[in-house]
């Protein structure tokens, strides 16, 4: 790791913030043990014990979905819909990058690809401290845009009823069927099925570590988007930057939770030391200080590194979810780093647009994932598969030959005379292991 000075410093990613507690594992088995069983009766059940909700139906109406859209003013309806305009400009970009093919690799040899969208998502929509009604955009939206044929989207009650802004952007976004239920109960609930609730082939969107948890555990019986973890944020900065907005932007996302990691990187002791009082300051009247103020605490770091070339390799060990730079030649980064969620280039951009408004996709890898993967895109939604057919009867015949020896050196038999009948069949060889003849064989091509 490239030398630094560390003015302030805390572990970013420790051990246990990588697992899920024990308790939170025992409890996710154990609601996800009960749906599997019991289905509709053991989702009420818990969803009376954790939301204090019980309705005679889970799933939404129309007319019902239109009464709650009604409800929402509609400068906030006319503000969704900018949003999801340019999450569906940008996923639908995505998607018109991705083209079939087909390929002649032989005379008569054909490979071919396909993406194929999958049948049905669960798209979990968070409430709680911060319903999170930027993540249906992110889900649903770009789901569609891959053309995915069902989207049934979910979200928990608001204080004993459906939280309007949250349903109405699901629906604006293109979701299928839309649910009022939360938390473990509801994934497994999409995940397994009940008998009221088709199951889904693959779940996305964030949550807290209970449906994080709940992800992990369903995973292989249903596709996830990735594992989440705590909001990150890291912002590299030189002597260029305003410390006060590096300060803004630290908190901005800090606020997401106590245990979100806050790293500044920077050339300049000067910004470093100014930030950090300007942290300090902002914290006194930030309406969300008791959480980002922790996070702040116990999470965060900044570090002083003698160039940006040190600063750029120390940013790729973090692998962050969210990399701001705040340099005089941002774009500079594109070049230089490879391990990040997101990056967000110069102080005219910043990592809140891309939670809200901006149209790139914010379900974003954490922990570290972004050393091999990336996060929720169109791509995520699409099954690549590949498909072949010989027409050409000479070239089966060498083909034929070279699998015969090449299934022999590993000892598989049955794959090698698959090989030879072809071989046979379609060229002059006959295979020593039986006396069978062969049918004439069909020149096509």
């Amino acid at each position: 790791m490239p030398t630094s000075t560390k003015i302030v410093k805390q572990p970013v990613a420790s051990a246990a913030s990588r697992t899920s507690r024990p308790e939170t594992v025992d409890t996710v088995a154990e609601v996800i043990a009960d749906v599997r069983a019991n289905g509709d009766a053991a989702l009420r059940r818990w969803s009376e014990k954790f939301d204090s909700w019980s309705p005679d139906s889970y799933r939404l109406g129309p007319d019902e979905i239109a009464a709650v859209v009604s409800s929402v003013p509609e400068t906030v309806l006319d503000d969704l819909r900018f949003v999801q305009r340019q999450v569906r400009g940008f996923a639908q970009a995505q998607r018109d990058s991705l083209t079939d093919f087909e390929v002649e690799t032989l005379p008569g040899v054909y490979l071919g690809q396909r993406n194929i969208p999958i049948g049905s998502v669960g798209a979990y929509v968070p409430g709680g401290r911060y319903p999170l009604t930027a993540s249906a955009h992110m889900t649903v939206v770009t789901a569609k845009v891959a053309g995915v044929g069902r989207v049934a989207a979910t979200t928990p009650p608001d204080r004993g009823a459906p939280p309007a802004v949250s349903i109405a952007a699901m629906h604006l976004a293109g979701a299928d069927e839309i649910y009022v239920m939360g938390g473990v109960q509801a994934v497994a609930a999409l995940a397994l099925g009940t008998e009221t609730i088709a199951a889904v082939d693959m779940l996305a969107g964030p949550g807290n570590a209970y449906v994080a948890e709940a992800k992990r555990q369903l995973f292989g019986e249903v596709g996830i988007d990735l594992f989440a973890g705590p909001t990150e944020v890291l912002i590299i900065a030189d002597d260029t930057a305003d410390p006060f907005v590096v300060a803004t932007d630290l908190l901005s996302q800090a606020e997401h939770g106590p245990d979100s990691p806050a790293v500044l990187i920077t050339t300049s002791e000067e910004v470093a030391r100014r930030a950090v009082d300007y942290v300090d300051e902002l914290l006194v009247n930030l309406p969300t200080r008791e959480v980002a103020g922790q996070a702040w605490r116990d999470r965060g770091e900044v570090l002083v590194v003698p160039d940006l070339k040190a600063a750029y390799e120390l940013a790729d060990e973090y692998a962050s979810e969210h990399v701001q730079v705040l340099t005089a030649e941002p774009r500079v980064a594109l070049d230089r780093m490879r391990n990040y969620g997101a990056l967000f280039l110069g102080d005219k951009t910043c990592v809140a647009y891309g939670d809200k408004v901006i149209g790139t996709n914010h379900v974003l890898p954490t922990l570290g994932a972004a050393r091999y993967t990336g996060g929720l895109w169109v791509g995520k939604y699409l099954k690549t598969v590949t498909y072949q057919e010989i027409q050409d009867a000479q070239s089966s015949a060498e083909l034929g030959e070279i699998c015969g020896r090449a299934s022999r050196l590993e000892n598989f038999e049955g794959h090698a005379r698959s090989g030879d009948i072809r071989s046979a069949r379609f060229g002059s060889a006959r295979p020593e292991w039986t006396d069978h003849t062969f049918a004439a064989p069909d020149r096509r091509g």
